[in-house]
């Protein structure tokens, strides 16, 4: 892979420190959106359901 300009190019640990946190930041983001999104859908669906009731 080749290096990126800029911050993040090199070698030196502390780029790599840097990539690395924001990928798992990423993940752990995009993890929670996930699960905040399929919540609110399901008590979307709840309250549909009572709504019709």
């Amino acid at each position: 892979m080749a290096p990126l300009p800029g911050p993040y190019s090199g070698t030196s640990t502390l780029a790599l420190v840097a990539r690395a946190s924001a990928f798992s930041v990423g993940l752990v983001y995009g993890s929670i959106k996930l699960k905040y999104l399929q919540a609110k859908a399901k008590s979307h669906k709840k309250a549909e359901a009572v709504a019709h009731h």
